[in-house]
């Protein structure tokens, strides 16, 4: 009988360990739902990913709120995971970020006094870091985003695991939310009162936030210019200014060719939303000689260019410039969507024969070749240097009748190059160009 009694002490012992265990497992479970980031399925997504991967918009609700005791637990568990998985860094004290709802972002938003869209459906969000789910786990590349207001799309960056963002904003009134997250994080997050598409104004001397130039912005973050031919040190995330898009598509242009502003710092990479119809210019190709201009050939000149996603005018939110309200009047054409766009600047752009030096030559010889599309390409070339044009037409391959909208992006290049190496050109046809002054205000 004692023998048994032992027995039955051992068996009640065993049990109680075996509950206990069983009692604790399901604390993990919540670190597993709370990372899966999930997003509904929007009509015009180019490239859906797996139906599984998503859920419908009743599905998705708000992140669970996480008690005191059982936080601390995530963020241990989480930062013993990602040395496994490579993908996800804990947050310093809010594991995953609240996103809100799109009727607290838009209220917040309605702060804005000046003509500008958001994003304010963390759905949204969501999508654009599915798309970014691949700059984000390489790890080697800031991220600048441009104007992020009530911080829906900063937030769900971090959530997503990106190691440092940017968030320049120009509108005073979203930076103390803004600063109080940054205050939370161990370094994931800097803020600055900054307008992006207000960089590197034409003058010089002291200037006043939003204003600034991009030395001081790169010496203040700490990060310093790096080879044309390392990887991409920065990436700029946002929806470019609806008013002036097209002038501030022409300056980056400029300053890309001439590595000035924030190419001098290396091949830095734009991911933002554009309207559909620069979007179009951007990618047109020879003998559409409507849509076919010296925009298009230089920025497929310079760059690799992807569309990622093409979503609808409604899912931003549009504010006017002085009401505050969100705007009725629908400014866009062309189905009304806008377009996130990878850019990225060639590895092999620049040369012994294009450089820095004479990028802006070349920006000035397409835009003289494409003034009129319709026209001979050999009669241009002769206009620069006479008796040139049947040598140089020759060595490109072409015809005598090819006209300057028939010729392709590289070989206005390869034509560029030998008129380098040929040393019959003068740059006295520069000069004929009126420079454009681009329109730097805000939108």
């Amino acid at each position: 009988m004692a023998a048994c009694g032992g027995c039955r002490f051992f068996v009640l012992t065993l049990r109680t360990l075996c509950g206990t265990s069983r009692s604790a497992s399901p604390c993990a479970l919540p670190l597993t739902k709370h990372r899966t980031l999930s997003t509904s399925v929007r009509t015009y997504s180019l490239d859906p990913f797996p139906s599984g991967s998503r859920k419908t918009p009743a599905q998705v609700g708000k992140p669970e709120r996480i008690s005191p005791s059982s936080g601390g637990v995530q963020r241990n568990l989480s930062a013993v995971a990602v040395p496994l998985q490579g993908q996800f860094r804990p947050l310093c004290r809010y594991d995953p970020l609240d996103l809100g709802d799109v009727d607290e972002n838009t209220q917040k938003a309605l702060a804005c006094k000046h003509l500008r869209r958001f994003i304010v459906d963390p759905s949204l969000a969501r999508i654009v870091t599915d798309h970014l789910a691949g700059d984000i786990d390489d790890r080697k590349a800031v991220i600048f985003e441009c104007n992020p207001g009530p911080g829906v799309l900063t937030r769900a960056l971090l959530n997503r695991g990106a190691q440092r963002v940017v968030a320049l904003e120009s509108d005073a009134n979203f930076l103390t939310e803004l600063k109080d997250l940054e205050h939370k994080l161990e370094g994931q997050l800097d803020v600055v009162h900054c307008d992006f598409f207000k960089l590197d104004p034409i003058g010089h001397g002291s200037m006043k936030p939003p204003a600034m130039y991009s030395e001081k912005l790169f010496s203040d973050l700490a990060i310093s210019e790096v080879p044309w031919s390392a990887d991409v040190p920065v990436k700029i995330v946002g929806i470019f200014t609806q008013r002036n898009e097209k002038n501030i598509l022409w300056k980056l242009i400029y300053n890309l060719f001439e590595r000035r502003s924030i190419f001098r710092y290396g091949r830095v990479e734009l991911i933002m939303f554009i309207s559909q119809k620069e979007y179009t210019k951007l990618v047109t190709r020879p003998r559409d000689y409507k849509n076919y201009q010296a925009f298009s050939v230089l920025w497929q000149m310079a760059c690799d260019i992807e569309l990622l996603h093409e979503e609808p005018l409604s899912s931003f939110l549009t504010v006017t410039k002085k009401s505050g309200r969100p705007s009725s009047k629908n400014t866009q054409t062309q189905s009304d969507n806008l377009c996130l766009v990878r850019i990225t600047p060639r590895e092999d752009l620049f040369n012994s024969h294009l450089t820095p030096l004479n990028g802006s030559t070349l920006v000035l010889m397409v835009k003289q070749c494409l003034a009129k599309r319709k026209s001979r390409l050999i009669e241009q070339i002769n206009s620069w240097s006479p008796g040139s044009g049947p040598e140089l037409i020759s060595k490109l391959g072409f015809l005598d009748d090819t006209m300057t909208g028939d010729v392709y992006p590289d070989e206005f290049k390869r034509l560029f190059e030998l008129m380098e190496q040929s040393g019959n050109f003068t740059e006295s046809w520069l000069y004929e160009e009126t420079l454009e002054t681009t329109n730097t205000g805000h939108a």
